[in-house]
């Protein structure tokens, strides 16, 4: 377990260990995190490490302070685990066979390690396609990260008192039950209480400088935390899907042939990388084109109808998510009061 530790500097993040073997960043409280490539990495990094060592050793020994969020983090695992497999069944057993079926068995074998790597790529990069064009239409990060400071159990008498560990969460984990407050200023850093509603508010025609521009917000971000995740959770596959097919195209034999991650053979490494860009580029013209040799209708257009599945859920569930039924709809006050008609002002 580690304590906490105060005085939290930004610019230089250390990592520290506890006894049990946990690494990490020195929160003292639950703290929201930037949105960039640099921490979302970071986190998986962490979550990764800590899912093949430190998680199922607390689950398998029965400690009291393993809960629900390492059980799920812990899915990863048996994710890793099943596509190293899959990859292993059809690349294994290619030494036993002859040279012309060796090479046959290779090409598939390689088309379907790379199609379960870019499954996993596809699926996780597609959520940006809806984040990023809703956070430009309406200031909402859907995929707001935070770190969340949990406070133990003590499991020894020789513990010290206030043991802590910590999760990633995102602020819009739940929809029924947002983390309002991390997105509330903080007053040590001379922040306006509400000034990530209050841009919000301004970005989704709200108005400047409302007395509770949180409250205005709230059933805003709510609307589009539901309508993001529903678009996700289509888009996401259907982009798998696509890179599943991307992966087993004809041009990426060209890239099996000089493939290598021996980057300290720099020549090597560097043809591999450029013939990698090719294939990807190729066998994406491919996966459009069709294939010329096909039969019918239905295989020749294939890719294009899978790519276009993929592209339309991703365009209809932005613009189905920033279409905002919970806006105030703007009103001329000439039209809601009527002058001639009598009334009563409390």
């Amino acid at each position: 377990m580690i304590l906490p530790i105060s005085n939290f500097n930004w610019k230089n993040i250390n990592f520290g260990a506890d006894k049990s073997g946990e690494k990490t960043a020195n929160y003292d409280h639950d703290t929201l995190l930037k949105n960039n490539f640099v921490t979302r990495s970071r986190i998986e990094l962490d979550k990764l490490t800590k899912s093949f060592s430190l998680y199922p050793a607390r689950g398998l020994a029965g400690n009291k302070n393993a809960n629900f969020y390492e059980f799920l983090s812990m899915g990863t695992v048996p994710y890793i685990i099943g596509s190293l497999t899959l990859m292993s069944i059809f690349n294994s057993a290619n030494k036993h066979f002859n040279p012309f079926a060796k090479a046959k068995a290779a090409k598939l074998g390689n088309k379907m390690a790379l199609g379960v790597l870019l499954y996993g790529v596809f699926k996780s990069v597609s959520k940006s396609f809806i984040n990023i064009p809703v956070k430009m239409a309406t200031g909402i990060d859907t995929e707001l990260p935070y770190v969340k400071i949990n406070y133990l159990l003590q499991e020894n008498p020789n513990d010290y008192n206030n043991l802590t560990s910590i999760e990633y969460h995102k602020v819009g984990e739940s929809v029924d039950f947002p983390r309002w407050d991390q997105l509330y200023g903080d007053p040590a850093k001379g922040e306006p209480a509400n000034w990530r509603y209050d841009k919000i508010a301004k970005k989704n025609g709200l108005g400047e400088n409302l007395n509770d521009s949180d409250q205005e917000v709230k059933p805003i971000y709510k609307e589009v935390l539901v309508k993001s995740k529903f678009a996700k959770s289509i888009s996401s596959y259907l982009w798998a899907a696509t890179g599943v097919a991307l992966a087993f195209q004809q041009p990426w034999e060209n890239y099996f042939r000089v493939a290598t991650l021996k980057f300290w053979n720099i020549k090597d490494f560097a043809k591999s990388i450029k013939t990698f860009g090719k294939s990807f580029v190729k066998s994406a013209e491919q996966l459009y084109k069709g294939d010329i040799n096909a039969t019918s209708k239905l295989s020749k257009h294939s890719g294009k109808i899978l790519l276009g599945a993929a592209v339309a859920s991703t365009v209809l569930g932005v613009i189905n998510t920033i279409h905002l039924s919970s806006k105030p709809h703007k009103q001329d006050p000439k039209k809601v009061m009527n002058p001639s008609k009598e009334s009563v002002v409390n």
